[in-house]
């Protein structure tokens, strides 16, 4: 068989009433073994359909709110669930071809599709290339609509493949020219991912990749759906290159300290296109707050945190007793070496998206660019631990000529704001012990070494991972 058996589905399965009893057991059980599901490893408690909009006689286009338990930084179940709304494109079928095997659900059991195959659609071609059609053709389609750049063309008929490697969403590319990226995790509000780009694009920084396609709903809620970009056919990001450069016992410092002027370049931008406010103590006091908490919750979870505990306290106490104002804007929010691409001898910064498990409000509020000099800081500590021999000293040359890159194009150096600095750098450790503690145990070391350098006052003074 060579191509998938399709079904024409009645009428009334746009119906999320009609349409839920059939696919409420498969959805429970596909969901939680998906990469991008949030709720891993826990239950699916109930399923709400949201929206249905047929793409095709075949295919449907889903917003699905899935309930699980919610997990406290012990692991334990909280009281109240965690409701998150996911984008699905799902294919029906009498069978489908062998190649799509990875994609099924499963075959219905009961309801009114009994006996059809449901599969995801992203892995199928015809479904995959109906999408490109529907963006180079604005228009509606239910709550659906597709908009692009009046001034891109786009070609018709680029063939499609699923990137399998993507985390916390799905990406399409057409012909090695476009990628599209579909938010798997929909939040209400418009995507940093469509909104900083455009407006960078605007600014004239080449530093970004500027959407030409991208759709949205307006039902139950206005959001983003998806963004088109032109796709930097082989390019790679900077965690491939840096261990490559390990791997072959060189220097990373020149790449690293071009790195540092394209993330200035990027702040500058980000300046120029969104408002810039003062943080003065009131801000630094809110920010080193929930700082703490963070690490409250950390020290329950991960008891190798404890005698580190008040060295990494002292950090976020010295950012809160910061008393001058400091400019807060716009920033990338996820920075680190997998977020920049290397084509053509430039880095290029991508994915604005943020950090998806947090509210959209709240990705989109402007803090200190100190914060992405610090998560890329910790993602040369983090390659400097990849291959053993462990690296501390490339990983300094690394951050030492990333952060002189940055001021010689900001105009100021992030090494003058030691306090701030140290701060983010801890935040983002903290972070890391308890997503390795829970998911890879064996990568814990390597956040904890930074973790016993940063819980030490003289760690202000030189950036040792």
């Amino acid at each position: 068989m060579t191509k998938t058996e399709s079904a024409t589905l009645r009428p009334d399965s746009l119906d999320p009433a009609w349409l839920l009893p059939s696919l409420s057991g498969l959805l429970r059980t596909w969901l939680p073994r998906q990469r991008w599901f949030a709720g891993k490893g826990r239950p699916v408690t109930d399923l709400v359909l949201l929206s249905v909009t047929e793409l095709r006689p075949d295919c449907l286009h889903l917003l699905v709110r899935a309930e699980y338990p919610e997990l406290s930084a012990s692991g334990t179940s909280r009281a109240a669930p965690v409701r998150d709304c996911y984008q699905l494109i799902l294919g029906f079928g009498e069978f489908l071809m062998p190649r799509h095997h990875t994609a099924v659900l499963g075959r219905v059991r009961e309801g009114p599709l009994t006996g059809l195959l449901v599969y995801d659609a992203l892995h199928d071609p015809r479904s995959a290339s109906l999408l490109l059609d529907r963006l180079r053709t604005p228009g509606t389609a239910g709550a659906l609509r597709f908009e692009r750049d009046g001034a891109v063309t786009i070609p018709a008929g680029l063939p499609p493949r699923l990137l399998e490697a993507e985390q916390s969403n799905s990406s399409l590319v057409y012909g090695d020219a476009y990628i599209l990226k579909l938010f798997r995790r929909v939040r209400p509000g418009i995507n940093p991912d469509l909104e900083v780009p455009w407006a960078l694009a605007r600014q004239g920084c080449t530093r970004v990749l500027a959407p030409v396609a991208w759709f949205r709903t307006s039902s139950p809620w206005a959001a983003t759906l998806g963004v088109l970009q032109p796709f930097l056919r082989g390019a790679d990001d900077g965690w491939t290159q840096a261990l490559a450069a390990l791997a072959a016992g060189r220097e990373f410092t020149e790449e690293a300290d071009e790195m540092g002027q394209a993330t200035a370049e990027v702040h500058l931008a980000l300046a120029a296109a969104f408002p810039v406010e003062s943080q003065g103590p009131p801000r630094s006091e809110r920010l080193a707050a929930g700082m703490q908490e963070r690490l409250r919750d950390a020290l329950h979870a991960v008891p190798e945190l404890l005698p580190y505990a008040a060295g990494l306290r002292s950090a976020f106490t010295e950012a809160a007793a910061l008393d001058s104002p400091r400019p807060a804007q716009r920033i990338h929010g996820d920075l680190h070496l997998g977020q920049v691409l290397r084509a053509e001898r430039q880095w290029h910064v991508i994915d604005f998206e943020g950090e998806p498990a947090r509210p959209l409000p709240e990705r989109r509020r402007v803090q200190s660019p100190v914060r992405d000099v610090a998560g890329m800081l910790r993602s040369f500590d983090y390659a400097a631990h990849a291959r053993r021999p462990w690296r501390p000293e490339w990983a300094l040359r690394c951050r030492e000529a990333y952060c002189a890159g940055y001021a010689a194009v900001a105009g100021w150096d992030p090494r003058s704001e030691p306090e701030l600095l140290r701060a983010y750098e801890t935040d983002r450790a903290v972070y890391e012990v308890l997503y390795e503690a829970r998911h890879r145990p064996d990568w814990l070391p390597v956040p904890m070494a930074a973790i016993s350098r940063l819980a030490e006052r003289p760690g202000l003074r030189r950036l040792i991972p």
